[in-house]
Order: C-alpha cells, then structure tokens, then sequence
C-alpha cells in the first residue's frame, strides 16, 4: 500500500526563506512606536506557502535607537534614593516604631526619639533597597514594579549597593550609640530578615509571608526597648491589670514594673504581625497575576481559596489581641476593649465576606479596611493608655490654679 503524503517539499520552501528579507538586529531596539506604520504579516497561499515578512525600514523620522538617561541632578537623586528606600512603606515603619514609643509608660527624651526615627528610617531604607538589587530581573517582568529606579536604569547597581550599605551601617550605628544596642540589634535583624530571609523565600517557599509579617511587627518592639523596656521579664513575677469589677480596689498604681512586663511588647509584636495577613494577602491577591508571572511562590497564586482562610483566621485574632491582650498587659485601660471593638468587628467581617466570596471586590474592600484600620486602633490605643487620664486636662489647670490661689494667700 503506497503512503500519500501531503506536504511541502523541502526544497522550494529553503528557496522562500532564503529569499526573505530580515530587519536588522539593531532595528529590534528601536521605540515601538515604529511597528504601527508597518503591515501586518502575511501568508500567501501558494503552492510552496511562501511567507513574506515585511523589512523594518528605517526612516529618517523614526524614534533614535536609544532612550538618553536622564542626568542625575541632586533632585532627582534624592527621588531615586526615595524610590530605592520605598518611602511609602517606610513611612508606614517608622510611624509603627513610633507607636511603641508612644505606649511606653516610661518618658524619653527628644534626642533618643528623634535617634530612633531617624535610625529606623536608615534601616528600612537598607533593607527595601537592598531588595530590590536582589529583584531587578523580576521586577522588569511585573506591570507594577516595571518602573523602579533599577528596572528602567536610572541608578547604576553599584550606586544602588553603596546607597544601601551606607544606610545599613549608619542606622543601627545611630541607634547603638545614641539609643541601646538592644534596639540597633532589631534594627539589624529587620535587614537581615527582609533583605535576606524574605526576598529569597519569595521564590521558594509560601512561608514568606510568615517571615514578612516578623519582619512587620519588629518596628513597634524598636520603639518599645528605646524607651527602656525589657522584651523578656527580669524576674518570674507577671503583672496582670485585671478589670476593674474583678478587684476589690481600682487598679494598681502605673510604675516602672510595666517596662518589666512581658505582654506588653509580646501584644505590640502580635497586633502587627496578624495586620500583616489582610493587609498583603488581600492586596496580593488583587496582583496575583504579576506575582505568577514574575514566579513567586504566594498563597494567593498556589491556593487563593487558604490565601483567603488565613486572612480571616489572623483578623478574628485581632479581636482578642486588642480587647484582652492589651489591657491585661497595662498598655491600655479596659475601655480600649470596648471601643477597640468596633474597627476589629468591620475588619473581620470584610475578611469574612473575602474568604466566603473570593472575588476581587472583596479582596480590594479588606485592603481598604486595613489601610484606616492600622492607624485606627493605635490612635484609640494611645488615647487610653494606661494612667493617661484626658478628660481631666480640662479640670486640672484649675485645680492648679486654685491650689496656687492657696499657696499665695498662706
């Protein structure tokens, strides 16, 4: 039995290639802007299906071969040091170190505060820059971060390492000398963790978003230790402040044994490290087509429907963190467990409402959430603190009057 084979012969098809003109290779490089005057590709049908491809004729008119870098003036290197340092998520770190200061029962003083603020910014300017040396091929695959200073050039790779290295040296430096080695030692741990740690498990393994959330609930622990404060007890003895209608008196006098308490930076640490999963796990999951593409291993890519489960899981947290935590270690009164309430409750319904649904509608109403939710609850948390007595500011200035009145007329 004979074989009919349908095809193209081999040798009037090596004469159709061969007789194609090719654009250049340099003509590859020029804008794209180029490619909307030219015909689409054409196949012909003929007998030996030749293919006419058309030639990327240059015109006087067209785009130059290269796109000059701007020069770096002493503006523009001061956006694209801001842009290496991520200034919005820096911002973000310091104000969370901030809030440990804040919540200190112990008063600091302006040199040691402006130390702290100043040295973490330095830190988190080390670590994000020395994260994105790391993800310069991986970046340039992703819409979102296609722009950055070493994706489209602006900066120089070792420009950007010797950006990173001075400011990695120079915070924990200043905050061993100016704060307490206690501090300069989360500060050096915080590089380490993002710039080490977590930029390499992105790739690797889910957990970095456990390993990122550390990272995130280091700052506030920061400003607690600047402030003096222990992270482990000195002694065996905790203190709780229990509710008021437990005790037979009020609550026991604020003193210096709260710096001494081990709650007090563990809520700190546990408030931000469970924000850490709504916050990026509904965003990352509103990008988790880049994040495919660019072949990082996240939650919200391998499995978005437990992306959404632990995003629920670590809000309901937040509900006896900040309602039972928080003043049972003495950093707030029992009211802060009344008004805390409220936001926890909004947060984890929309959590809730991710986890049942999985749409992006309700990834992007949870992130939402998280953005007013954060500043929030420190701002209620600062405004009950424990032996911060406001409303009665407004008497006291009368007190003092009257009892000045007193003194004088004595």
């Amino acid at each position: 039995m004979q074989r009919h084979v349908i095809g193209i012969s081999c040798k009037p098809l090596r004469r159709s290639y061969a007789s194609i003109s090719r654009p250049a290779f340099t003509s590859f490089f020029f804008h794209n802007g180029q490619w909307k005057s030219q015909p689409r590709l054409k196949a012909t049908a003929s007998s030996t299906r030749e293919i006419a491809y058309p030639a990327a004729q240059i015109s006087a008119g067209s785009q130059p071969v290269f796109k000059e870098v701007d020069r770096l003036t002493p503006a523009r290197l001061l956006k694209v040091y801001s842009q290496l340092a991520k200034s919005r998520l820096t911002v973000l770190v310091v104000l969370t170190a901030m809030s440990g200061v804040a919540l200190s029962p112990i008063p600091t003083t302006l040199p040691v505060l402006l130390s702290t603020a100043l040295g973490t910014t330095l830190c988190s300017a080390s670590a994000n820059a020395l994260n994105q040396i790391q993800e310069v091929p991986f970046d340039a695959q992703m819409a979102r971060t296609r722009t950055r200073p070493l994706v489209r050039r602006a900066i120089t790779p070792v420009h950007a390492v010797g950006f990173a290295i001075a400011t990695g040296v120079a915070g924990p430096a200043l905050m061993w000398t100016m704060v307490n080695p206690t501090t300069a030692c989360l500060g050096i741990a915080n590089i380490v963790l993002y710039a080490g740690v977590y930029t390499w498990m992105k790739r690797k393994s889910i957990a970095n978003t456990w390993v990122g959330s550390v990272v995130g609930a280091i700052p506030p622990l920061m400003g607690w230790t600047a402030c003096g404060g222990h992270l482990l007890p000195s002694s065996s003895d905790i203190q709780l402040f229990l509710p008021p209608f437990l005790l037979d008196a009020n609550l026991p006098p604020l003193d210096l044994s709260l710096i001494d308490n081990p709650l007090s930076p563990f809520a700190l640490f546990m408030l931000l490290f469970s924000w850490q999963f709504p916050h990026f796990n509904s965003l990352s999951y509103l990008v988790r087509d880049s994040y495919a593409q660019a072949g990082y291993h996240m939650l919200s890519v391998l499995s978005p429907a437990k992306n959404a489960l632990v995003s629920f899981r670590h809000s309901a947290l937040l509900l006896p963190v900040c309602t039972i935590l928080f003043p049972l270690s003495g950093l707030t009164t029992w009211v802060f467990a009344l008004t805390g309430l409220i936001p926890n409750l909004i947060l984890t319904r929309a959590a809730w409402r991710f986890w049942r649904t999985g749409g992006e509608k309700e990834a992007r109403v949870l992130w939402h959430h998280c953005l007013w939710y954060l500043p929030a609850i420190l701002g209620l948390m600062m405004f009950h603190k424990q032996g911060m007595e406001w409303l009665e500011w407004w008497g006291s200035s009368d007190k003092e009057k009257h009892q000045t009145s007193v003194t004088a007329s004595q």
